[in-house]
């Protein structure tokens, strides 16, 4: 049986849009371990404003589903695409695939990692993400 190959590295910038401190605080951590630049925002409005002040490239978006602050993960990713169309999108929670519905985003997508998860699943599905054909991508 061959033994697990460790998830791969990278260097692309990850802009992460987590409400829960603990939660984006083990996000970015195991990202930055993995090489990534990571761009820190705690809901939508902080999100749009972060990304816009960052300017030249996001290369991934990886947001909570269900936030406060009337923005859920798919209306902060509209808002974050207008800036960085490029930005790939990773939707991450908790909540059960039929809380998510109304949210606009389904488990079953390729775009989406439920909490909770490794730091070896993370980095896999991040890595995963950035290398996917763009028309393989769900956004």
């Amino acid at each position: 049986m061959p033994e697990p190959q460790p998830a791969p590295h990278g260097r692309e910038t990850v802009l992460l849009v987590e409400d829960e401190i603990a939660v984006r605080a083990f996000v970015t951590r195991v990202l930055r371990r993995y090489g990534y630049n990571v761009l820190e925002a705690c809901d939508g409005p902080d999100a749009r404003r972060t990304a816009l002040a960052h300017g030249p490239r996001i290369d991934l978006l990886i947001s909570d589903v269900v936030m406060p602050g009337g923005m859920n993960g798919r209306k902060v990713a509209e808002a974050v695409r207008v800036s960085h169309p490029e930005a790939r999108v990773l939707y991450i929670s908790g909540y059960p695939g039929d809380a998510l519905a109304p949210h606009g985003v389904r488990p079953q997508q390729l775009n989406f990692l439920h909490k909770p998860f490794t730091q070896d699943a993370l980095a896999r599905k991040v890595r995963e993400m950035l290398d996917a054909d763009e028309s393989s991508q769900l956004k």
